[in-house]
């Protein structure tokens, strides 16, 4: 056994040693023209990357394909540099060899994505016609959508593959001149494979939902943000919005206010009705005081049905924001119909563009309208024309998808199907609006805002939050959640602004002040450790919710008054990066999310 041992031990050195002579010579040069090539070919092929996008952008098909072609060209070289026999002989070279190897996987794996990823999406992109790919229109392509689909899903496995790979690289023992293009390959792969996989994902359940298996109809749910609700603001406005293959139409409308309190009141998940009380079971304009959009779905669309008959097959949940971003491509809708002449005699624009719908909407129509029969009319109204534009094909389609994909980015567009299968899918982004589950990244924090004013007044609420990640304590990681308000209204805001926009004192809130709850979630199996009032320390509810710590605090508001309050989060065992999620107000989401700061520690 010794014996064989040692014969091994001496082919090994003989071996190592005989490779070390080959590359001592003229192979080494040999060797460094192939590293030139690599080089060269893949820094040319990156170079085109820019190119390909924005030629996608444009809509240039032949520019697409000729980029499209130069990168493969590009890829294919540096792939065939990368099998020379000498490289590959070089690979096996004991420590040194490595960074070889790493050289030939990162070429390899550009030509995979080039090859089995970009040459099938853009033989997507010039199948589709992206005309016909906007909900509404009456020609929208749903079999380009259902074809493509395989393509997608192929595209997106190649390169989920190819990062895979290169994660398993060890940069360990890597040349910088090796292992710094290495980690760039990973975060770029990793920046195309989420949004190619959620394209794929799309496509499989986007042909059936649009109604190309038979029309499918979905509660529409406009979340008001002048009065915050934990997902957005009170759902005030109600529609049925229905898909037949592809073509959208805006059935009844209706309102909240319309439907009524349920009785009996719809049974609540414990969990939730702890922190949330019975309400989210009662009334249609509570229905979102959790942050769990699939929860508020489900309400919503048991109470739609419960007293109105009619089944839908999902809810789709927007805001006026999101309309804003629509009416930017459609262009301006007019209002208008004889049963509102009272409401154009108030004032009120008659014609409504990207820019002043969001006044009108959570401001205006309240200070020239104090009858609610009006107001919904008016929102009726608007509903109407907005979507009437879309489904008559108005708007350039990329420039609706960008805005449709804003409100996703924002939380502003929320989608919940009642289908399992569609649901699975869904429940795997942020578009489901889900506080636990795979759409939620390990250290996610959430803040959410609930009016306790009863009114109108969130409009003038200006927030910010931000994540402090603080000094470990017994070896868990801390993170503060320190968020200010402020209320902008006028000072003489309980005269100035109508008791409708106010609340009047009804829920004892002064005129012109705002209450807030204020809900702070932490990353799963954290808790809440403490909680600060402008920089005091402060009694607050502590919960749980599908195995995450929550916090509860009431803030009150006078007019010009600013706050702030934090939650501090300890025995934080996850260590990746922290993620926010934040209730979308009136306010920008950027304006809000300020960027995160590190504590100075010991």
């Amino acid at each position: 056994m010794a014996q064989g041992r040692g014969r091994k031990m001496v082919v090994k050195v003989v071996s190592t040693a005989a490779l070390l002579i080959l590359l001592s010579t003229g192979a080494a040069a040999w060797l460094y023209s192939r590293a030139d090539v690599i080089s060269e070919e893949l820094k040319s092929a990156a170079d085109l990357i820019p190119q390909l996008k924005t030629a996608i952008a444009a809509d240039d098909i032949k520019r697409a394909t000729s980029a499209a072609d130069e990168l493969r060209a590009h890829t294919a070289t540096a792939k065939s540099a990368a099998n020379d026999p000498l490289w590959v002989l070089a690979s096996a070279i004991p420590e040194f060899g490595e960074n070889f190897g790493a050289v030939s996987e990162v070429a390899r794996s550009a030509d995979d994505v080039a090859v089995l990823g970009v040459a099938p999406l853009v033989e997507v992109f010039k199948s589709l016609d992206w005309k016909k790919l906007v909900p509404g229109n009456s020609d929208v392509d749903l079999a380009g959508i259902h074809v493509a689909a395989p393509r997608i899903a192929s595209a997106a496995h190649a390169v989920r593959e190819s990062a895979s790979r290169l994660e398993a690289i060890s940069v360990e023992n890597l040349l910088p001149q090796v292992s710094e293009p290495l980690v760039k390959a990973r975060e770029e792969l990793a920046g195309i494979s989420v949004p190619l996989s959620a394209a794929a994902n799309t496509s499989s359940i986007a042909p059936a939902m649009l109604g190309g298996e038979g029309a499918r109809n979905y509660l529409l749910m406009v979340q008001n943000n002048a009065e915050t609700r934990a997902s957005g603001g009170i759902p005030g406005a109600l529609a049925v919005l229905t898909f037949d293959n592809g073509k959208m139409t805006l059935g009844a409308q209706s309102s909240a206010t319309i439907l009524g309190p349920m009785a009996p009141v719809l049974p609540v998940e414990e969990e939730q009705k702890r922190i949330y009380t019975a309400r989210l079971g009662k009334y249609m304009q509570d229905v979102n005081l959790t942050p769990d959009f699939p929860t508020t779905a489900a309400t919503a669309q048991a109470m739609w049905e419960e007293k109105t008959g009619q089944r839908v097959d999902g809810v789709i949940s927007i805001d006026p924001l999101v309309l804003s971003y629509i009416l930017q491509t459609t262009g301006p809708v007019a209002i208008g119909g004889s049963e509102l002449a009272a409401v154009e005699a108030s004032g009120l624009p008659t014609e409504l563009t990207g820019s002043n719908v969001v006044p009108t909407l959570l401001s205006d129509v309240y200070a020239k309208i104090h009858q609610p029969k009006l107001q919904d009319a008016y929102f009726a109204a608007v509903a109407q024309e907005v979507f009437a534009a879309l489904s008559h094909g108005r708007g350039e389609s990329q420039g609706l998808i960008a805005g449709l994909t804003r409100g996703v980015e924002e939380g502003r567009v929320l989608l919940w199907s009642t289908r399992v299968d569609e649901q699975s899918v869904i429940g795997k982004y942020t578009l489901s609006g889900s506080i636990a589950g795979p759409s939620v990244s390990p250290a996610e924090f959430g803040v959410y805002f609930n009016d306790g004013t009863g009114a109108k007044m969130d409009y003038y609420v200006k927030r910010t939050v931000k994540l402090i990640k603080e000094c470990p304590r017994d070896g868990y990681e801390q993170t503060t959640v320190r968020i200010t308000s402020t209320n902008t209204a006028p000072g003489d805001a309980a005269t100035s602004l109508s008791e409708y926009v106010t609340g009047g004192g009804f829920y004892g809130v002064p005129p012109g002040s705002v209450q807030t709850n204020i809900v702070a979630y932490g990353p799963v199996q954290a808790n809440v450790e403490s909680a600060r009032a402008d920089g005091k320390q402060t009694e607050f509810a502590p919960y749980v919710h599908s195995e995450r710590p929550v916090g509860v605090l009431a803030q009150r508001l006078a007019p010009g008054e600013t706050k702030t309050v934090e939650f501090t989060f300890g025995k934080i065992v996850q260590h990746s990066e922290p993620n926010l999620v934040v209730t979308p107000t009136v306010q920008s989401v950027k304006d809000v999310t300020l960027p995160s700061e590190k504590a100075v520690c010991d």
